[in-house]
């Protein structure tokens, strides 16, 4: 792991989070709540949110095209050469051990004045390099939400990826955070509460018991 990261360019893509130094799921959440409510502060604008989400990405992964790519980001052929002997043959699940690796994505439609052509697009281009790669999409898991605070609202038309709708919902967990429609904490704070009341409930039984108190 060393060695790919001394290897890898600087030229990363900035909207990546996982898997890079110095960066965590909050730089990921505030970076996208940042950029969809700079846009929202323009007028007659909205934001619809992509969460997209992957079919077993990890065991899908055709080595040979993986070790292109890392040589195009510049690693030398004695460290892909290691990579991909390590990943041919390998079993990736076994009926003890799954190995689960990062299968989300996100993608921010900026829309200006009702024009969805170049998010659209983007969807459309994200579907051929899914194909081209072997990689599916989970359309049932991939959900998307519509920011909007316009006083004049549009319906707005649901996306198609491979012929399957893609649900429209009013709010959804992203990264371990839930985001609403209306951009209020509402539902997460009270998620948070529950949560904290579910562990205090613990520590009231065990104090009940009179456990020490540490």
């Amino acid at each position: 792991m060393r060695q790919i990261k001394i290897q890898l360019p600087p030229s990363l893509d900035p909207l990546q989070f996982v898997y890079r130094s110095n960066r965590s799921t909050d730089d990921a959440i505030t970076t996208t709540l940042h950029l969809a409510l700079t846009h929202l502060d323009n007028k007659d604008t909205y934001v619809r949110m992509l969460f997209i989400d992957f079919c077993s990405a990890f065991n899908t992964i055709i080595p040979q095209h993986l070790i292109e790519k890392l040589s195009l980001l510049g690693l030398n052929t004695s460290l892909c050469n290691r990579i991909l002997d390590f990943l041919t043959g390998r079993p990736h699940n076994s009926s003890n051990h799954i190995i689960k690796f990062v299968d989300h994505m996100t993608m921010l439609g900026l829309i200006n004045k009702n024009d969805e052509s170049v998010y659209r697009e983007e969807v459309q281009q994200l579907t051929a390099w899914c194909n081209a790669n072997n990689l599916s999409l989970n359309v049932d898991k991939t959900k998307e939400m519509v920011v909007d605070f316009r006083r004049a609202q549009s319906g707005q038309s649901p996306l198609f990826i491979d012929g399957s709708s893609v649900e429209i919902v009013k709010n959804t967990k992203f990264l371990g955070v839930h985001l609403a429609e209306n951009s209020t904490w509402s539902l997460n704070t009270s998620s948070i509460s529950k949560k904290a009341q579910k562990r205090l409930y613990f520590l009231r039984r065990l104090r009940k018991a009179s456990l020490p108190r540490s």
